[in-house]
């Protein structure tokens, strides 16, 4: 079947983009639902195989490294092959990296079968699905990847609470297997919803090498770095702290959710006050909103204010996520989003792979979570400062 040349944003051809804004909200609250519930796998994991936090933090270190290190491969594949079949290869990688998992005998057994298959998994279900979704709109493409993104937040939401649940009734082992099968049958249903954006138009965009070398690239790059060490934190150690500071695990791994639902709401609200106040300072103050978020867990450890920081945190990441695809297409033009989105997103892939098992060797030394905090609210600083050398205003090589 031929690919749509069709213009977006109009009011007939813009049907196919919304169902695509759908079939990526699937897909986004599939992969990254169970991506995210690893802190309610953490202890059991931990207790089973007798592991420290340092090492058992890092198989979901190697699963976030994966998926965005693998995302600028993915971004390629779905700017050259499309959506449907990149969705595809992310189902069969879930279902048969959680198959390993649940049989694992050692913990490095879980590093290749959770990091790789979740990790492929959501580098085929995340990172490119923004880019489709991207090069469906223009004049609505801030909301409509907010909208898309918003499955992450429901994803986080469900998926944590959802494993705690399923640990406590049938034991980690057969909640990873549940979890997996679960997910590849919503990937392959965001396949068969998906469709192929058209070609865009206009100018030929800046080179990739010309890109790189920009200021803007650099300033987007490190402040991605330096959020993902802040943000992977507490999605790793976030509910351990809260069992520690006496909570159940069920309202432990429930935090996952609240910052799921604050991202949630962040991506769609922030989105559409993006639209009216002006896309780059509105990504810059999500920034600061989540490198304020870590004063409060400085504050105080017990649930209601590790409550108050879930829902400060994900408001700040939701409008980090929901804009950094537009920000880069307002700098950079929509051709080729796909692979500059996923080359953005390995900083964060580095970012996940270094702050986990660096604030677990923090409070493996320190007996608490005071210090990781602390590193992780200043790495949270770092990348809002980083972001101030961004044009308010930027005009793209083409819309």
């Amino acid at each position: 079947m031929a690919r749509p040349r069709s213009r977006v944003d109009g009011p007939l051809d813009s049907a196919p983009g919304w169902v695509s804004v759908g079939a990526a909200f699937l897909s986004m609250a599939a992969v990254l639902g169970v991506a995210y519930s690893f802190g309610a796998f953490f202890a059991p994991m931990a207790a089973e195989f007798g592991t420290g936090s340092g090492s058992t933090s890092l198989v979901f270190s190697i699963t976030a490294c994966c998926w965005f290190l693998l995302g600028s491969v993915s971004g390629r594949a779905v700017d050259r092959f499309g959506p449907r079949p990149v969705l595809l290869v992310g189902a069969l990688a879930l279902a048969g990296g959680l198959l390993v998992t649940s049989a694992a005998p050692r913990l490095w057994v879980g590093y290749l079968g959770y990091g790789l298959g979740v990790g492929v998994a959501v580098a085929c279900g995340y990172v490119p699905m923004v880019a489709v979704v991207g090069a469906w709109f223009d004049r609505y493409r801030a909301p409509a990847i907010g909208l898309a993104v918003a499955g992450i937040g429901v994803g986080t939401l469900a998926g944590a609470p959802l494993a705690a649940a399923l640990i406590g009734a049938y034991g980690w082992r057969q909640a990873h297997l549940l979890l997996g099968v679960g997910g590849a049958a919503l990937l392959v249903l965001a396949a068969v919803a998906v469709r192929r954006p058209p070609d865009p138009t206009g100018e030929e965009p800046r080179g990739l090498r010309e890109v790189v070398r920009s200021g803007e690239f650099r300033a987007m790059y490190t402040a991605t770095l330096l959020a993902s060490v802040a943000l992977f934190v507490p999605l790793v150690f976030l509910p351990a702290a809260a069992v520690a500071a006496g909570a159940s695990p069920v309202a432990g791994a429930a935090l996952i959710g609240v910052i799921g639902v604050a991202s949630t709401v962040g991506r769609l609200v922030i989105g559409v006050l993006a639209y009216r106040a002006g896309r780059v300072r509105t990504f810059q103050v999500c920034f600061a909103v989540l490198a304020a978020s870590f004063a409060i867990w400085a504050v105080g450890s017990s649930w209601p204010w590790l409550l108050a920081f879930a829902i400060v945190l994900g408001t700040g990441y939701g409008g980090w996520i929901a804009l950094q695809p537009t920000v880069l297409a307002e700098l950079f033009g929509v051709r080729g989003l796909g692979a500059l989105v996923g080359l953005v997103y390995t900083a964060a892939g580095i970012g996940a792979l270094v702050g986990p098992p660096l604030a677990g060797v923090l409070v493996d030394a320190a007996g608490g979570y005071g210090w990781a905090v602390v590193a992780g609210g200043l790495c949270g600083l770092l990348a809002f400062l980083s972001l101030l050398r961004l044009p308010a205003r930027a005009a793209p090589a083409e819309r």
